[in-house]
């Protein structure tokens, strides 16, 4: 089976969609934007060994490759709309292809998402990179740059669970929440759209709640405090890990994908699933605190190349 039968076999559903003039099988897509929106355009690539253990499920592989870049799409309040995937094999079966074309059209079906092109290659090392256009009202879109002196921090969800949850399947130990919670992400598609009109900035959380909250109120240049004891715990992590750990997988853990918000606590008070755990100050920098002590937490995020 070489990539064009591939393709056919596995990728090319041949809906109709909306919006989607020509999709699979030309040169390109020819789309149809909503004149009245603008376009949100975001990509992420996931690399074997880096950003999932080589012997993930392709299912759940190509789930979280989906729902990372709709945690983007939800971070700047927008509407997914079509999809892009560009995959490189390494002696993949026509089994693993089957599983992992379920798992992509499972997580791209729960958000009406529609693949209309990419690239098939072989090589050394499974990569999986998604792009996924969205659209906004115009001049909606939310940013990290909104911040203000006096806006509450909040969260979504529960933090900490995806990082427990990749340390628990790296040693090869069984809870399903957790695990679940770093393969299968959950994209706060439709809090981001709540958020419109409310929220002076956002972002999503994946290289940790310290680190990108850092980004945020950077680019708004601003500070902020934060109190750790009002962190959102599962109740999975805390009977799994102790409060020690608990707290340092929520601060620096990553991969969780929920959306680290800033608002006037009163405009979004009718959100469901939100937890506020801080504040925004007019002073460079960001200050962890434990009710009234303050706490140093050395952390900046992941990153690559360090």
């Amino acid at each position: 089976m070489d990539e064009f039968e591939l393709i056919r076999r596995y990728f090319d559903r041949k809906r109709v969609v909306a919006g989607v003039e020509i999709g699979i099988g030309d040169d390109g897509a020819v789309l149809v934007p909503d004149p009245l929106k603008h376009q949100v355009q975001v990509i992420d690539t996931l690399v074997e060994g880096v950003h999932f253990p080589s012997d993930t499920d392709p299912a759940d592989i190509a789930y979280r490759a989906v729902a990372v870049n709709l945690s983007d799409i939800a971070a700047m309040g927008a509407i997914p709309r079509w999809m892009t995937l560009a995959l490189t094999l390494n002696n993949a079966s026509e089994p693993w292809i089957a599983a992992f074309a379920a798992g992509l059209f499972e997580a791209a079906d729960n958000h009406e998402l529609a693949l209309v092109g990419g690239d098939t290659t072989g090589g050394p090392t499974m990569t999986v990179t998604v792009t996924i256009s969205g659209e906004v009202e115009k001049g909606a879109a939310l940013l990290r740059s909104g911040a203000k002196p006096g806006d509450a921090i909040f969260v979504t969800g529960t933090v900490g669970d995806a990082a427990a949850g990749l340390a628990l399947l790296q040693r090869h130990e069984v809870d399903e929440f957790l695990v679940q919670r770093f393969l299968r992400p959950t994209p706060r598609v439709e809090t981001g759209r709540r958020l419109i009109g409310k929220a002076s900035a956002a972002i999503d959380i994946s290289d940790g709640l310290l680190g990108d909250l850092k980004k945020l109120l950077l680019a708004s240049g601003v500070g902020g405090e934060i109190d750790i004891s009002k962190l959102p715990i599962s109740d999975a992590l805390r009977e799994k890990f102790d409060l020690a750990q608990q707290r340092r997988y929520a601060l620096t853990g990553g991969d969780d994908y929920e959306l680290c918000f800033t608002a006037d606590p009163g405009a979004v008070k009718n959100i469901p699933g939100i937890t506020q755990i801080g504040t925004v100050s007019g002073s460079a920098g960001l200050v962890c605190r434990l009710h009234d002590d303050i706490v140093d937490v050395d952390d900046s995020g992941y990153r690559h190349f360090r």
